[in-house]
């Protein structure tokens, strides 16, 4: 039976088994007399409690002193409980029905209970006479203020790190992550340049018509207003355009031909294209003096004497010149040569190609790769305003701020003084970026590189931008000529097309600019010619682009858009004035992904941050090292860059403690240091080899030993990773330094991720080439040490340890087959040695195991393995291949597999193979003798064997008729799963119970416990319990952890194994916030922080608007309702009826273990074996149904809800010491394994098996495990391993474990023998045990603590006695007798809030199989 709270109650509290009479006990069997009313209960010398026949019972023991309680009235009769009776395996819920009480007085629910929240109801005085005081002296501390505030401030959920969703391994590579084509490998630049004017001073071609007046100025020379000769103008143009190129580009060789013939073009051409190989060639055409281009695109020249023009067709201007080129045509009806040039490249390519097919060796010239930019369309002809230059769309490529300021006064509406002449007279130089007219060539850069990013293709972008400086220049300026040309009626073009930009939003910017420098043209011009003095005042433009951009950073970036001002803030690096807050905003901006570096790198970054590694300006470090982790985060491939000019000297000298750095969190930065130095050494030995010295050991490990700072830790560890990885020298500098030693202290460390960066950097130092006795002994060093994390509860941690043992195995691999082969040795003596002693008489099956244990200890000694390194690992390995943790288990049994296969190829392979034939031969005899009638078995457990372990625990004895191969070979493919049933411990145990039919029982062999008291005093109440046959059991599906691919049975094993933790460390980002700079005191040190996810934005759970945050928001709205609608019912749960049926459940399956989700709808059902069931207990329907993965003769002894204040996950443990906790456990697609981990190391042998037992601190983050061990395990789910071990102080098995749930620092614990042990954390383990209490005589069925209400301490024994306690006394404060005599109490179930109770008995001994069915009762 067993009752449950109502389905509006959140609370619900319930003990499961299969058979039992309900006894319902209420708040007057609690809550005590006071000593006000003490007269009243000593006259009567009897307290009235609650029973189903309404009888009061006398208490067995009582407590003379005080009791600080206020007693209620007596309760009523309450109304018989219905048993419900069924034949099928069942479970029937009911619900209270009758409300007629009286409602005392309000019980508050603690703040501490669960998550901490607003308080919903409203706080009304409490009657002074119904003030209940906390139990155990708690209530003045567990009221106060500011020890609430402490609670609330270290509440978190566990086991949702990265680490936990990703498995410890990358993710699949993002398309955003590819950086590829940032560096522009084929980049070009032009070498040569042809200067081509054809204006033939005083003669005006005869198909252009000039109008008077009409443009005159050619590169800002008038020609007619020449005093010279004609020639000697041509010479000043052609010097002036070489000077504006020149402006553009200074490394160009450019060469002037003036009104050139076509010979001379011919010649010219051909030698250009010949001295630049296969660089680009820039070809400048100004067609002012000669006809227009033919409608087939032939321009014009001028024979020897100038008495003709000469046209020169396009595909013999092709040939000439070749490819890759650039062409400018300046003229009228230049569209014609755009539109031809393509046909002429394609009857090129056809001839080629003929050519090729001819003589495939033949050496062609390449026509393919052209620009081209024309001034005007087909029919178009160029401006003629004499208030511009004739060639206006030379001066717009060569001299864009002129032609600007003339523009601006031309295109004014406004008055204005200033005259053209003025605007030549603005102050300063191009190269000069303070002076004015160097800010306004600095501001046209900004804004057309701006202009060009935003609607340009990225490809297109990157060809024409950033490819080559004299294209980006010229298509710069071709920018502003198409503003310029289009408001004089020509349409300028370009090959490749470019999209229309002339009415971008940021050309009004620049009007601006021009305007704001105009305005102080004046004053400017007067200063210099001796009046009052002026200073200049720069443009605001730059600031305003800077707010802009971080405008556009404070609104997160929608939907991934590249920021418009991204160009400009690179533009702004150049200014000291602006540097520091361009920098930190571009990494703001970096910190929002790989996307977003990706768009800085193609935006041309890289320059820029790899120049001010050379600055020494003291401010710059904090976001300089933040900028450099984040790039070579996403790119790798810099290391290159970083030896250029020693800039990875840069970090190496801020790992240096004694270096400051100008910000409070230097550590932080100083990790982050630490990754740009690790990715510099990764797999690049020149970087290696600059990088080693032995200062750089001991900054690594001098920053390993600070505790206040995981993530310098974890980078420290993989910086010597990196750096000794395949680099003997720097192995040996390490040695001298004590780097292995002090990396293997970490094997301890309070954060996971550290402890495997340790492992990662110890798994690269194995593998000094010179295998000497030294080497060999260093390495035998290191791997005896972290054998220690064997039994870590990480399962990365695990995983990665399994890594360095391939190492390890295959540098060994000699020593490995030998230790191999003497464990088949050894199983088969064992095998032939349980057929040759096992007998059915106990004594004389104890005396056997006296003699052969000196036999089997002696046969140790004499094996060459036995206490070797390499004995011991190997071991460890077969251990580790049955981890319950799927991946950590497949990669053992890989190894195993390796080395099993190479012992069979190897000179002991016919030795091997016969021992593995025998160990088969012998196992399926066994096999067919366990499957003979019960009557045939002997009725003692035959004698196990003790494995060797080195200082850690050992693998566990199998029964003797198995062994580790032969139960393998009978169930899998891999020779590890020979150990599937193996169980994890130190000291031999019985042999598993023989499974028999559903009807029958099982007997456990052995003695008492004690032998004062009945042997089946100390029994379990379940010892007599059936078990569902192994035919009529359906197996359930196993979850998996996220990312396991199982490796195929004909895959084959190779070492050594692959670690993805770098890639891993690199992507992963946790809860710490960049911008709080510090670790929250009672935060989980699991949170850490890495390079490509957003460090300085919370998480995107915590940002409002995301849907996690949503999600969490409703959930916690959701609680908090549910809250404030159930507790008020505390007040009536002891006082009314649980009598109204609410549903009915086929399990399918023997429920044994349950739990009610506290928010949720969920009902989680344990079964007799290995299965759990999820249930949707309100709608009666079956959510999911899924196997925890026992192994045979185990079966689930806990099952327990975590975090369920957000996203619950499921935990579990079993017989065999196995915890497990799973994520999306109503879910039969998405289930997954989320940690697996021994919580029990060891086992005691026993008669009387008490399995798992287990308690949860939500607030705390621990998890208690005891059970058949004498020690007491504390597990910190934040770092994941056994912080403390508390020593039982007692042979007896430990049956129940409760804590208080609230502060976490007491302890008690339940024994086998009756007795109650309290323990407080706070002490030395050794000085743990604070209270000890043996009123009880027999197995203790539960001890409860509870979370809320009064904090009573209830525990409950087999017979059926009932005592709570106060941690204060010494003595009870109450017993109940809560059963009939004769009858077993087999579970106790205490509520959480309210002052009930619940016992589940059974007759005893037990006559027939126990009814199997379960009926649920609530209020």
């Amino acid at each position: 039976m067993l009752a449950v709270t109502s389905p509006s109650s959140t609370f619900p509290y319930l003990s499961t088994n299969n058979h039992a009479n309900l006894h319902q006990y209420v708040s007057a069997q609690i809550r005590q007399l006071s000593p006000d009313r003490s007269a009243k209960a000593s006259m009567g010398g009897k307290t009235y409690l609650r029973h189903d026949s309404a009888q009061a019972v006398e208490p067995s023991q009582t407590s003379q002193r005080p009791i600080r309680r206020v007693a209620t009235e007596a309760p009523g009769r309450s109304t018989p409980n219905r048993v419900s009776t069924t034949d099928r395996d069942d479970i029937g819920v009911t619900v209270n029905g009758d409300h007629r009480t009286t409602k005392p007085g309000p019980l508050v629910r603690s703040n501490t209970d669960r998550a901490p929240r607003r308080a919903d109801l409203p706080n009304k005085p409490e009657p002074a006479e119904d003030r209940w005081e906390l139990r155990h002296g708690w209530d003045e501390q567990y009221n106060s203020a500011e020890y609430l505030g402490q609670l609330r401030a270290g509440w978190y959920m566990y086991y949702m790190d990265k680490r936990h969703e990703t498995g410890g391994k990358p993710r699949q590579e993002d398309p955003s992550h590819n950086t590829s084509e940032w560096r522009m490998r084929d980049r070009l630049k032009t070498v040569s340049a042809a200067l081509t004017i054809c204006l033939n001073i005083g003669v005006d071609p005869p198909d252009v018509i000039k109008t008077n007046p009409t443009a005159k100025l050619e590169c800002w020379i008038d020609p007619t207003a020449s005093i010279g000769t004609n020639n000697k103008t041509m010479e000043q143009i052609g010097k002036k355009l070489q000077e504006q190129y020149e402006g553009l580009s200074i490394r160009v060789r450019y060469k002037q031909y003036l009104d050139p013939s076509v010979e001379e073009t011919k010649k010219f051409c051909m030698s250009l294209r010949r001295n630049a190989k296969d660089e680009r060639i820039l070809f400048h055409y100004n067609g002012h003096g000669v006809p227009l281009p033919t409608p087939s695109g032939e321009i014009w020249v001028f024979n020897r004497n100038y008495t003709q023009y000469i046209p020169v067709s396009l595909y013999d201007l092709q040939m000439w010149l070749g490819a890759p080129s650039l062409f400018v045509f300046d003229c009228s009806n230049a569209g014609n040569i755009i539109a031809n040039f393509d046909r002429f490249v394609a009857k090129h390519e056809e001839e080629n190609a003929k050519a090729r097919k001819n003589d495939p060796s033949v050496q062609l010239q390449t026509y393919g790769d052209n620009i081209q930019l024309a001034a005007c369309g087909k029919s178009e002809s160029l401006p003629t305003s004499p208030d511009l230059p004739a060639d206006l769309f030379t001066c717009c490529l060569t001299t864009p701020i002129d032609i600007s300021l003339r523009f601006f006064l031309l295109e004014n509406p406004l008055p204005s003084e200033l005259t053209l002449r003025d605007v030549t007279r603005i102050p300063g130089r191009l190269a000069e970026r303070r002076s004015p007219l160097g800010e306004l060539n600095w501001i046209f850069t900004a804004i057309t590189d701006t202009i060009a990013w935003n609607r340009l293709p990225r490809t297109t972008f990157k060809k024409l931008f950033r490819q080559d400086l004299m294209v980006a220049a010229l298509f710069r300026n071709f920018l502003l000529s198409e503003r310029i040309m289009r408001s004089n009626g020509c349409h300028p073009m370009s090959v490749p097309s470019l999209p229309e930009t002339h009415n971008h939003p940021l050309w009004q910017a620049w009007d601006l600019t021009i305007e704001m420098v105009l305005a102080q043209l004046p004053a400017m011009v007067a200063a210099e010619q001796g009046g009052p003095p002026y200073e200049y005042r720069h443009s605001d433009f730059f600031t305003e682009q800077l707010t802009a951009f971080e405008v556009y950073l404070s609104q997160g970036a929608p939907n991934r858009e590249a920021p418009s001002q991204l160009p400009i803030v690179l533009q702004v690096l150049l200014s000291q004035v602006h540097r520091l807050r361009a920098l930190i905003l571009l990494s703001r901006f970096l910190d929002m992904g790989p996307w977003a570096v990706n768009l800085a790198l193609t935006i041309g970054i890289f320059p820029y941050v790899l120049k001010l590694l050379q600055s020494a300006a003291f401010e710059l470090k904090p976001v300089m090292i933040f900028i450099w982790a984040r790039i070579l985060a996403v790119d790798g491939g810099c290391q290159t860059d970083l030896i250029k000019d020693n800039g990875y000297q840069y970090f190496i000298n801020i790992l240096n403690p004694a270096n400051p750095l100008p910000v409070h969190n230097a550590n932080e930065h100083r990790a982050m240091a630490a990754f740009v130095v690790a990715m510099f050494c990764r797999g690049f030995n020149q970087g290696q080899t600059v990088s080693l010295s032995p200062d750089l050991f001991n900054y690594c490990i001098g920053h390993m030993q600070d505790d206040n700072n995981p993530l310098l830790r974890h980078w420290s560890c993989l910086c010597i990773s990196m750096l000794w990885a395949d680099f003997p020298e720097a192995k040996w500098a390490g040695i001298r330094c004590q780097a292995h030693i002090n990396l293997c202290e970490r094997w301890n460390d309070e954060v996971p991720d550290v402890r495997t960066a340790a492992l990662h950097a110890l798994n690269n130092f194995i593998g000094i080439p010179d295998l000497t006795a030294q080497v060999a002994h260093y390495e035998e060093t290191v791997a005896t040490l972290v054998l220690r994390m064997t039994a870590d509860g990480s399962s990365m941690v695990r995983r990665e340890l399994l890594v360095f043992c391939s190492t390890f195995v295959k540098r060994y691999q000699s020593k490995f087959l030998v230790a191999a082969f003497e464990q088949l040795v050894k199983e088969k003596e064992d095998l032939m040695q349980a057929g040759t002693h096992g007998d059915s008489n106990p004594k004389r099956g104890a005396l056997t195991k006296t003699d052969s244990s000196q036999d089997s200890q002696d046969s140790e000694s004499a094996r060459v393995s036995y206490g070797s390194v390499q004995g011991t690992m190997w071991m460890h390995l077969l251990i580790m291949s049955i981890d319950p943790h799927p991946e950590v288990a497949q990669d053992a049994k890989c190894i195993v597999d390796y080395v099993h296969e190479r012992l069979l190829q190897s000179p002991l392979g016919p030795r091997a193979q016969p021992l593995m034939d025998d160990i088969i031969r012998i196992s399926r005899r066994a096999a067919v003798a366990k499957s003979q009638p019960p009557s045939r078995q002997p009725s003692v457990a035959p004698n196990a064997r003790r494995t060797p372990g080195a200082g850690s625990p050992a693998p566990p004895a199998l029964p003797k008729n198995e062994s580790y191969l032969s139960m393998g070979m009978r169930k899998s493919a891999s020779m590890a799963a020979a150990l599937k049933h193996l169980a994890f411990g130190g000291h031999e145990q019985p042999a598993p119970l023989e499974e028999k039919s559903a009807t029958t029982y099982q007997r456990v062999p052995g003695g008492p416990i004690r032998t004062r008291v009945p042997a089946e005093w100390t029994k379990p109440p379940d010892v007599y319990d059936p078990t569902t046959h192994a035919k009529a059991y359906v197996k359930a599906k196993t979850p998996k952890s996220r990312g396991y691919t199982k490796r195929g049975p004909n895959s084959s094993a190779s070492l050594p194994l692959k670690s993805g933790f770098f890639d891993w460390s690199i992507e992963v980002l946790h809860l710490i916030d960049f911008r709080a700079n510090h670790i929250p005191k009672n935060h989980p040190l699991t949170a850490l922080q890495y390079f490509r996810e957003p460090q300085m934005q919370g998480a995107d759970s915590d940002e409002p608007g995301s849907g996690d945050y949503n999600q969490k928001l409703w959930r916690r709205s959701r609680n908090d309702k549910v809250l404030a609608l159930t507790q008020p019912l505390k007040g009536v749960a002891g006082t009314s009826k649980w009598d109204v049926p609410m549903g009915f459940f086929n399990n399918g399956s023997q429920p044994m273990k349950m739990c009610f989700h506290q928010f949720e709808d969920h009902l989680a059902i344990a079964d007799d074996r290995d299965t759990i069931c999820i249930w949707d207990w309100t709608k009666h329907h079956r959510l999911n149904r899924f196997s925890n993965a026992n192994p045979d003769g185990t079966r689930i002894n806990e099952a327990r809800f975590i975090n369920e204040d957000d996203q619950a996950f499921l935990l579990t443990g079993s017989s065999d010491g196995i915890v497990r906790i799973f994520r999306n456990y109503e879910s039969p697609e998405n289930i997954e394994l989320v940690s697996a981990f021994r919580g029990l190391t060891r086992r005691i042998p026993s008669a009387k098996m008490a399995g798992l037992v287990l308690d949860w601190q939500q607030g705390q983050g621990k998890l208690l495990v005891a059970g058949d061990d004498r020690v007491i395990r504390v597990w910190n789910a934040a770092s994941e391993i056994c912080s403390t071990e508390i020593s039982a102080r007692s042979s007896a098995p430990l049956t129940s474990l409760t804590t208080d749930a609230v502060a976490g620092d007491i302890l008690i614990a339940g024994y086998g023998d009756g007795a109650l042990r309290v323990f407080d954390q706070r002490l030395r383990p050794q000085q743990a045990m604070i209270q000890i209490w043996k009123k009880h005589k027999q197995w203790i069925t539960n001890v409860h603590m509870q979370r809320g209400g009064l904090r009573e301490l209830v525990s409950g024994c087999r017979d059926g006695e009932v005592k709570l306690w106060d941690l204060r006394w010494r003595d009870e404060i109450s017993t109940v007798r809560a059963v009939e005599e004769g009858s077993v109490m087999r579970g106790l179930s205490v509520h959480e809030h309210a002052p009930v109770f619940a016992a589940y008995v059974s007759p005893s001994p037990p006559t027939e199989p126990p009814n199997p069915s379960l009926i649920f009762e609530s209020r």
